[in-house]
């Protein structure tokens, strides 16, 4: 059967790979160059707009708004 044993090209069969391009060169789930990613930038509050600095270790979505009480999110 071709394709399997190493018979046949490179990304082919049940034992080929399937080529590295785009596998461990990416920076993240979340992009990581945008404003806001990592351990800097702000939660900011879809209802009202309050911006608070963001706390490593603190999701944003655990922070309630100190206006007006709704769930943050990460800017």
């Amino acid at each position: 059967m071709p394709g399997k044993g190493g018979s046949g090209p490179p990304g082919s069969g049940a034992g080929g790979r399937r080529g590295t391009r785009g596998f461990g060169t990416g920076r993240g789930r979340m992009g990581g160059a945008k404003p806001g990613a990592g351990t800097s930038g702000n939660c900011i509050c879809p209802n009202c707009g309050t911006r608070v600095p963001h706390e490593r270790g603190v999701s944003c979505y655990s922070v309630k708004c100190p206006d007006c009480g709704s769930t943050m999110t990460r800017e």
